[in-house]
């Protein structure tokens, strides 16, 4: 059977359709389980003022979240229908005659209309949401230039990226899908070895721990577990948010611990050594590594099935457009290819957790499981967490075990 470009336009409209309401079930079903009652194991994180607090959270985002959904959609149903993408596309090749311009300038026109169509969204959150419930901190003028380096970055890896294998496609032909994979896969490698000394320091401070008990305590930890941990940092993530995070980066001598201050302010020496404890089982267990090779092998399958369907005019038709190019046909091919993303999503949620579940372990027989289940109990109550969301939702979205799934499993 052949598909001519109106069926395989109506497919396009489907499985956008189809993706909004599959989300829009999944966040309805985690709704109706927010004035459940909180399981008795972890009934001591709210108080009565900080539990209705939560719940207001909770619904207030969930509403925000509908708006700015529902926003999104009408906007990409109105580009297909009304030919957007067209027009885009003519207009770009008014500007250039190379068609490695009129790409760039084709993608660059829909990322900065999409990034200003959604700032009014993004300003609302960080201003009036996270502002009404004491998480921001960020500064309009934080705020302003954020986004200038997000955007410049945007324009350098992410133009420079996508030139790359345009300029593949033109010269190698069909297998310019193994160069282009080859080339993202050594970035990924050096951006992951390299993210604390290359992006991290465009946003954020770091400083090196200072000498004292917190120092002493983590070193003597990683000196016990046989794991060489020069490298310990501060990150200033309050000048943003409340909010509270660490995380493991680098290889070899680069790998460090990064904390962030808010962290620190939060938690005891103990609690914060059982949470770089964890982390430290994230790389003992090589979890970095698997998780580095999944996204390696994903983007590859992604890259020559690309190759397989990028050359067929109906990629073009089907958004009425007569002049068949790379950067119209990357357009459909990318929702085309979104089902089997969201597999691949689900697949690496299902190790996620059992990785969390792994780190746990680690940290709970190499140090105190109990510093642990406190840490995650504060952090999960100072953020005001959702400690009851709905097992499908889980299932689809969560990269961690729920909080009681966690402590259960400690203990």
């Amino acid at each position: 059977m052949i598909i001519s470009p109106e069926i395989l336009f109506n497919i396009l409209i489907a499985i956008v359709l189809l993706n909004f309401l599959k989300d829009s079930i999944l966040n309805y079903l985690n709704s109706s389980y927010f004035d459940k009652e909180i399981p008795e194991l972890i009934n001591d994180i709210y108080d009565n003022e900080k539990y209705i607090k939560s719940q207001e959270y909770k619904k207030t985002q969930y509403k925000f979240n509908r708006i700015s959904s529902i926003f999104s959609l009408l906007i990409l149903l109105l580009f297909f229908y009304f030919d957007g993408f067209l027009i885009i596309d003519n207009y770009s090749r008014s500007l250039f005659d190379s068609e490695l311009l009129i790409s760039l300038s084709f993608f660059g026109i829909i990322y900065f209309g999409n990034e200003l169509l959604n700032i009014p969204f993004s300003i609302y959150h960080t201003f009036t949401i996270e502002e009404k419930f004491g998480f921001n901190k960020t500064t309009k003028k934080t705020y302003i230039i954020d986004k200038l380096k997000s955007w410049l970055l945007t324009i350098l890896f992410g133009g420079g990226i996508l030139s790359f294998i345009i300029l593949q496609f033109e010269s190698v032909g069909q297998n310019f899908w193994i160069v282009a994979w080859v080339f993202i896969s050594v970035l990924t490698l050096l951006l992951n070895g390299l993210y604390a000394q290359i992006i991290v320091p465009l946003f954020n401070k770091q400083t090196k721990l200072e000498d004292g008990e917190l120092k002493s305590e983590i070193e003597k930890y990683s000196k016990k577990v046989g794991f060489n941990l020069s490298n310990i940092f501060v990150i200033d993530g309050s000048k943003r948010s409340t909010k509270a995070n660490a995380y493991f980066s680098g290889f070899g001598k680069q790998k460090r611990v990064t904390l962030y201050d808010t962290l620190i302010n939060k938690l005891n020496k103990n609690q914060i050594v059982a949470v770089i404890a964890h982390e430290i089982g994230h790389y003992k267990k090589n979890h970095i590594i698997f998780n580095l090779l999944f996204s390696i092998i994903q983007t590859g399958m992604m890259l020559y099935i690309l190759s397989l369907l990028i050359y067929m005019p109906i990629f073009s038709e089907s958004l009425n457009i007569e002049n068949h190019s790379f950067h119209i046909a990357l357009i459909t091919f990318s929702i085309l290819y979104s089902p089997i993303s969201e597999l691949s999503s689900l697949m690496f949620n299902l190790f996620s957790r059992k990785f969390e579940y792994e780190a746990d372990e680690y940290a709970n027989t190499s140090f105190d499981g109990n510093h642990l289940i406190e840490a995650l109990k504060i952090l999960s109550k100072d953020s005001l967490s959702n400690l009851t969301p709905h097992p499908k939702y889980v299932w689809w979205h969560y990269s961690h075990p729920t909080l009681i799934e966690r402590i259960n499993q400690l203990r």
